[in-house]
């Protein structure tokens, strides 16, 4: 279709986004990793220079690790594939890789710069401004449900989901607890005039997302209900609350167990603010988890020790990204993904020049590259 809308510099750039279902054969599935049928978002774009489409290549990247680290709260790597992890047919491809709970790697988005490639095995070509034929420099990218399975494994516990602030459905939960039923109005109605007033504020641009549950529940059932759904903040609201004009607030990423009684108007009042916190704290401590499983390894011995399962009752624990250097050999590769299903995840955007060795073949490295094993 690029090669009939594309006739004349004047039509370029062209770029499409497009939001597309997915079927494609699995041999082993994972639920939102790797499933026989997916949603994916995904862009075209055909530019009229190469600089402007290496330009968008690397906008979308940042576009990409932009969500992934200020609303997903999962942090990312930045960097190129090497040749054999590249897109088919693609110059270069970028991408974001995030660690996951068990220091797996996570490809969580991928951009390409197809260069002229594609351009002409599809006939996609233009007359440029001198009235010559050429052919168009074009680009792909997408991320999928795939970032729903990395936001899972960035923050859940073994009590449910822990959604960010930014990306949760709801921002808070209103309990109503009603242990008599003369108390039943007077709370539903506390509870019904604090949503309102919640839903009345806003928290990075939008009105906060309130959920009230009336349900007619026993009280722990309906906490635990929430804390498996991750809501970022519940509060608990019973007679002792109202007649305090109090709440009692419990924070997702503190656990099931820390909650605090707050006066309605100091809690109203500093909501974004505890909603920023939220965000925060998920962040630094996904940063955290990923220093602490971050080594840098400089000999082959120590590399293939450190993605050896030591302990066999936790086979599922696949050692972290080990910073090594690479003398760029493909072979190298090959036979470190043979031997230990460990591969190349990125060369880092943002690596400072730090020529060294290569441990597997004593040959000189221009720098340090990310391995780890990955889903």
């Amino acid at each position: 279709m690029y090669a009939k809308w594309i006739q004349s510099y004047r039509d370029l750039p062209l770029l499409i986004n497009q939001w597309a279902n997915v079927v494609r054969w699995e041999m082993r599935t994972r639920m939102f990793l790797r499933t026989t049928e997916f949603l994916w978002q995904e862009g075209h774009t055909a530019h009229a220079t190469r600089e402007e489409a290496e330009e968008e290549t690397s906008n979308i990247l940042d576009l990409y690790a932009d969500f992934a680290e200020n609303y997903m709260a999962m942090p990312v790597i930045k960097g190129e594939k090497t040749e054999s992890e590249r897109f088919p047919g693609a110059v270069s491809t970028v991408a974001i890789e995030a660690m996951m709970q068990d220091r797996k790697a996570l490809q969580a988005g991928t951009s390409h710069f197809l260069g002229q490639n594609f351009a002409r095995a599809s006939e996609i070509k233009f007359l440029d401004s001198d009235g010559e034929e050429v052919y168009a420099w074009t680009t792909s990218w997408g991320v999928s449900t795939r970032l729903i399975g990395g936001l899972l494994m960035t923050h859940s516990d073994d009590d449910g989901l822990v959604l960010p602030p930014r990306v949760a459905p709801a921002h808070v939960a209103i309990l109503p607890v009603i242990h008599k039923e003369e108390t039943r109005a007077e709370v539903l109605d506390y509870c019904e005039r604090l949503a309102a007033e919640l839903r009345g504020l806003r928290y990075v641009g939008e009105p906060v997302r309130v959920e009230l549950d009336a349900r007619d529940t026993r009280g722990g059932e309906k906490v635990w209900s929430w804390i498996k759904k991750g809501v970022p903040i519940r509060l608990e609201i019973g007679p002792r609350d109202i007649a305090n004009d109090a709440v009692f607030a419990g924070r997702r990423d503190r656990g099931h167990r820390e909650r605090e009684s707050m006066p309605r108007s100091q809690f109203v009042a500093t909501l974004a603010d505890q909603l920023d916190e939220i965000q925060d704290s998920l962040l630094d401590r996904a940063r955290a988890f990923r220093q602490e499983n971050t080594v840098e390894i400089d000999s082959k011995d120590e590399f293939y020790d450190y993605f050896t399962p030591k302990n066999r009752e936790k086979p599922e624990i696949h050692g972290g990204f080990a910073l090594s250097h690479w003398s760029g050999e493909g072979s190298v590769e090959e036979r470190i993904k043979q031997d230990l299903q460990v591969t190349i995840r990125c060369i880092p955007s943002d690596r400072e020049p730090q020529p060294g060795t290569c441990p597997f073949t004593g040959k000189p490295s221009p720098g340090r590259v990310v391995f780890a094993k990955a889903y």
